[in-house]
């Protein structure tokens, strides 16, 4: 089983150090899902939520949250990510959000993945909140992960699909 790596020997918390790891490509997927009511759904496929563009908002958003994930969370590194994709699935009763996030660097992307999901997330909950208070997020999870030392990830269950 690995161990954490956030912890020296003695205890104490600090930032790995990437500084002998290989430059590698580098691919994190994460997904999570907004519950919400189907007429909420509704309103913002049909554009009729008045703050605006609920999913544009939310994409640019989950973007913005990937490329500051350094900054929210104490012992991430600053990377210079190439690319983060946002993708968004209509269900009946939940919107599915994907982030599909890559790097060329020393260490993963997944924080910046899951980190794209849950900002994505919260701006739809705040987009959306004066018409469904009822909103649930849930879900968020990665669901595959490619490069580096420890390989290749692919989520088996079904966690990170509508319930």
């Amino acid at each position: 089983m690995a161990e954490f790596t956030h912890f020296n020997e003695r205890g104490e918390s600090h930032m790995v150090d990437v500084t002998d790891k290989s430059v590698t490509n580098r691919i994190a997927v994460a997904r999570g899902q907004v519950f919400m009511n189907e007429d909420t759904v509704e309103k913002i496929y049909d554009a009729k939520i008045n703050k605006g563009n609920v999913l544009e908002v939310a994409r640019l958003a989950g973007i913005m949250g990937a490329k500051q994930t350094h900054q929210l969370i104490p012992l991430c590194h600053p990377l210079a990510v190439s690319g983060i994709e946002l993708v968004f699935y209509r269900q009946a009763k939940s919107i599915l959000i994907e982030a599909t996030v890559k790097v060329s660097g020393q260490t993963g992307v997944e924080m910046e993945a899951l980190t794209a999901v849950s900002i994505a997330a919260l701006t739809i909950y705040d987009m959306c909140k004066a018409v469904d208070r009822a909103m649930v997020i849930s879900n968020i999870c990665l669901v595959h992960k490619a490069g580096g030392a420890s390989g290749v990830f692919e989520r088996k269950d079904d966690r990170c699909r509508e319930q």
